[in-house]
């Protein structure tokens, strides 16, 4: 099996048989945060410190890997791995976390290496990860200019669906290698040829795929907004800046 295809499968597998050992390590000597830090830490280098942090229910702590969450007890013994909810309030507070998460990853990525659709006036940005023969992501891009007419910055990151070497990663590649981009992107959305260059480095691609799993991608489109809420599909530019605007 490709080995992103596989990663991608194995991604969140990954990060639960890391936390099961942890709850396989027994009673933690004394409760605390700092306990709970250097026992996750140890049984897994891939989990950092500054990720498991203490959650809304006293005696517990959440782990996060990405757009991936648990919850551990005190004593290091239980895990809850599954979203957490306030009663009272209706809140998904795993969701919440998940934001926090989509955002930092987001935000530590540079917009230099995003394929940007930029409005006269910008009064929003959001990251929307693409494929180029996804039948919703061709939908959103030919209404591009919707999107940019009520001040939405549109910022794609490329998830090809079925993986490298496949013909919907190649493209995407020729897509990066181009020397217009944006318009590179536009002319394969409606199956045209573009120009590219052969020899270019490309590891961008493989970058956005990743990023994809870290962010808990289930398809495309993907539509992150700048608080690191994730609209998963389509949906018109209307009803993005509705969504948009009820959550500021």
């Amino acid at each position: 099996m490709d080995d992103y295809r596989e990663m991608s499968k194995a991604y969140k597998i990954f990060f639960l048989l890391s936390i099961l050992q942890l709850a396989s390590y027994g009673q933690a000597e004394e409760d605390g945060l700092s306990v709970i830090q250097n026992i996750v830490t140890k049984m897994s280098s891939d989990i950092k410190a500054e990720n498991i942090k203490k959650s809304p229910v006293d005696g517990w702590y959440t782990i996060t890997k990405g757009a991936y969450i648990a919850y551990i007890s005190a004593d290091g013994r239980h895990l809850i791995q599954g979203d957490m909810y306030d009663i009272e309030t209706q809140e998904n507070l795993s969701e919440n976390i998940r934001n926090d998460s989509r955002k930092a990853v987001l935000d530590s990525y540079s917009s230099d290496d995003m394929i940007i659709f930029s409005p006269a006036e910008k009064s929003n940005h959001v990251t929307v990860f693409t494929d180029v023969d996804c039948t919703f992501c061709r939908r959103l891009h030919n209404q591009i200019d919707d999107y940019l007419d009520l001040g939405i910055e549109v910022r794609y990151l490329m998830y090809p669906r079925s993986g490298p070497r496949s013909p919907s990663w190649v493209i995407a590649e020729q897509i990066w290698c181009s020397k217009d981009k944006n318009n590179a992107l536009t002319l394969a959305k409606i199956d045209q040829k573009f120009d590219y260059e052969n020899d270019c480095d490309s590891a961008a691609i493989s970058k956005h795929y990743i990023m994809g799993q870290n962010v808990g991608l289930q398809g495309t489109p993907a539509i992150i907004l700048e608080n690191g809420h994730m609209v998963n599909g389509y949906v018109s530019a209307a009803e993005l800046s509705d969504i948009i605007s009820s959550l500021n």
